[in-house]
């Protein structure tokens, strides 16, 4: 046990976010390395198909220390979306929106694709959590709504771009990154502001 209590990590395979054999961390450094292990087990497997024995490995730390930050598979899923959520309202500036918020958001899913992929895509299709996915899509339809404004005077059609631009937004960076991030976060956000600017103007030409 260390001085906080908790398990030293020793006799496990080193995984994606393991650290030195036996070494001792912080109990905050040992829950982001765990989370950041879970990101990619889930991202992996899906939620069902993956244990917490599968996130020790990935992590290259024992179960115990697992069970020490996380009561269940449960909890932990749910903090690596919260994670993933936390991390791209701090870069993005959520719920404002900005020239700058797109860019960010390509920046996130460049620095950790697999959340971004779990929070956006798998998330979705797991029961238990489709309620808060759903949540977050109803945050990303009013920022939309409100980034239009009164361009599009029609109800019908403004609601359309709103639900339409979030979702057009997610898939466009996901197909950037499973592009292989062909162009900078910069030169990329560009270009999807100008397709949210065609749903924009499609929406009110539609009038």
């Amino acid at each position: 046990m260390s001085s906080r209590g908790e398990p030293v990590a020793t006799g496990a395979r080193p995984g994606a976010g393991s650290s030195a054999p036996g070494r001792r961390l912080p109990r905050a450094q040992r829950r982001e390395q765990v989370l950041v292990a879970a990101t990619a087990a889930f991202g992996r497997s899906g939620f069902a198909a993956t244990s917490l024995d599968d996130v020790a490995r990935e992590a290259g730390v024992t179960r115990m220390i697992v069970y020490t930050h996380f009561e269940s598979k449960t909890a932990l899923y749910q903090a690596v979306l919260e994670r993933m959520q936390a991390r791209l309202s701090e870069a993005t500036g959520a719920p404002d929106y900005g020239t700058f918020s797109i860019a960010a958001l390509l920046e996130v899913a460049a620095a950790e694709p697999a959340g971004f992929r779990l929070l956006f895509h798998h998330a979705a299709r797991e029961p238990e959590f489709r309620a808060e996915i759903d949540r977050m899509r109803a945050s990303a339809f009013a920022i939309a709504a409100d980034y239009i404004g009164t361009t599009v005077p029609d109800p019908a059609w403004a609601h359309w771009a709103s639900a339409l631009i979030p979702t057009f937004t997610i898939e466009a960076v996901i197909a950037w990154l499973d592009a292989g991030q062909p162009d900078e976060p910069a030169r990329a956000a560009d270009r999807i502001a100008r397709g949210i600017a065609g749903i924009v103007d499609a929406a009110r030409r539609a009038e």
